[in-house]
């Protein structure tokens, strides 16, 4: 299988580290979803990244159904528990995180145009989100040494790619100060390979 992404993307890293943590062998063909002669839209036409392209050719796009797919093709290291409560903690936290991603992404856009044409009630409406997103997501975590009982799961993989794109983006931004326990979380998932092998570069 092939997996169309760029290097920038935290949904498109969220869907690598999946592949990498699941020991799930694909092709990765970076584009710029961006350029005017980039060849997503043949992929997804939405022209979003990431899309995972199956052997046989079907595409499947929106990084949490990516995601879905690949917990279930692969046996190693189940990301996404079976117990219906234990599911909805694990996917409603990756709701939350991907939702914060969102908010992020609409703030870098927005600031990319020039000054006079940039709103600043929307960039204050996002900026918003972003930060009550970051303080509910701090507040499910507590104390816990992962999101959900001991062990690893898509909540805090969704979470981690999120932070990793506030580093990458917003490097203003003293999340870590205001939130000591993602910190915390942040640096565990950073010794892991995936995501050291997965870091969003330019």
């Amino acid at each position: 299988m092939k997996l169309v992404t760029s290097l920038t993307s935290p949904f498109g890293r969220k869907a690598r580290i999946v592949l990498l943590e699941k020991k799930i062998p694909f092709q990765l063909q970076v584009e710029n979803p961006w350029l005017p002669d980039s060849t997503v839209p043949t992929f997804n036409p939405l022209g979003k990244v990431p899309v995972l392209v199956l052997e046989d050719g079907v595409s499947v796009f929106d990084s949490r159904v990516i995601v879905e797919y690949l917990d279930h093709v692969s046996p190693v290291g189940h990301l996404i528990p079976n117990e219906p409560k234990s599911r909805m903690v694990v996917r409603g936290v990756e709701a939350l995180a991907d939702g914060v991603t969102d908010a992020a992404v609409l703030v870098f856009m927005e600031k990319k145009r020039a000054p006079e044409q940039q709103s600043s009630d929307w960039l204050v409406l996002q900026e918003k989100a972003m930060f009550r997103g970051l303080e509910a997501l701090a507040e499910a975590l507590g104390e816990k040494p992962w999101y959900l009982g001991n062990s690893m799961t898509l909540a805090d993989v969704a979470c981690g790619c999120m932070l990793g794109y506030l580093d990458f983006r917003f490097s203003e931004i003293e999340w870590r100060s205001a939130h000591p326990n993602l910190a915390r979380l942040a640096a565990k998932l950073a010794t892991r390979a995936s995501f050291v092998e997965t870091v969003p570069i330019l």
